[in-house]
């Protein structure tokens, strides 16, 4: 877990937070929201509040408050104590219960979301479009635009296939991604990530052209092995997960070696120049 992280602004006001390596999340302090909230300045009322809240919540028989952390996070007065601390998730359920006009913007969001995704059940077509509409606001290219959809597709018909061999989206999707990913790039997927300066940012859309190219190859490759060998559990599927990165790890071999450049770069978006700098996100 990293520490001393410059806070978050929030309405104007800072909200301390933690960014979790292993988990890959930000953690937020409570107290900071709360205080934000109900426009209360003082720590010691914000943290009156959230104490009466979370006895409220626990009485309510709400699991909310029983997935907050405490996390050691600096005070005023420079010094390190423990904090109850919420992921993303876990905050804008809070956010929730709190009765505050400055709460309604979230709420409005998380409404917002879950329209959409209900949409996107309904038609996962919607699901593309929508992300060609981001990536445009972003400022990616159309050209780059059409191979990241094109990553996409490529993406979920590997984990269809993983499905169909029993594995479980989540822990397993992520070990089963990070064996491919160090096959072709001699890297862990967090490695890579740090490589480029990310952390909560995704990987794909941080990746030049031939990179994304070869991540789909390795993919790819990996959908097709699988198909044809069937594996039977988790460790038959990281074995076929190695060699489908394999072919992608050859390729870029192959191509440092004809043109004695790196395939591989610490680049980001902003600086492959992925993106328009004059693009605004609306």
């Amino acid at each position: 877990m990293k520490k001393n992280i410059k806070p978050a602004l929030f309405g104007g006001s800072q909200i301390r937070r933690h960014w979790d390596d292993k988990k890959e999340l930000w953690y937020f302090s409570v107290v900071d929201v709360v205080g934000v909230l109900t426009n209360q300045p003082d720590h010691k009322r914000a943290q009156s509040y959230w104490t009466t809240l979370k006895n409220r919540l626990k009485q309510e028989g709400s699991e909310v408050v029983t997935k907050c952390d405490q996390l050691k996070m600096m005070a005023s007065d420079g010094k390190d104590y423990l904090t109850d601390a919420a992921n993303t998730e876990v905050m804008l359920r809070l956010v929730q219960s709190i009765p505050s006009p400055n709460a309604e913007p979230f709420k409005l969001w998380l409404a917002k979301v879950g329209y959409e995704r209900l949409e996107e059940t309904a038609d996962p077509e919607i699901t593309i479009n929508r992300a060609l509409k981001t990536y445009l606001q972003k400022g990616y290219s159309p050209a780059w635009i059409n191979l990241r959809l094109k990553s996409i597709e490529i993406r979920k018909d590997l984990t269809d296939e993983w499905t169909n061999r029993g594995m479980k989206e989540g822990l397993e999707f992520a070990i089963l991604t990070d064996e491919i990913t160090k096959a072709w790039t001699d890297m862990s997927t967090r490695e890579y990530k740090s490589l480029k300066g990310l952390k909560k940012e995704n990987l794909r859309d941080n990746m030049s052209n031939l990179e994304l190219v070869l991540n789909m190859l390795a993919e790819t490759a990996t959908t097709k092995i699988s198909e044809k060998r069937e594996p039977k559990d988790l460790e038959e599927n990281k074995a076929v997960a190695r060699e489908g990165g394999s072919v992608a790890g050859n390729a870029r071999r192959e191509i440092e070696g004809k043109t004695g450049e790196k395939v591989i770069t610490g680049k980001n978006a902003k600086m492959l120049g992925l993106r328009n700098s004059k693009s605004k996100l609306k």
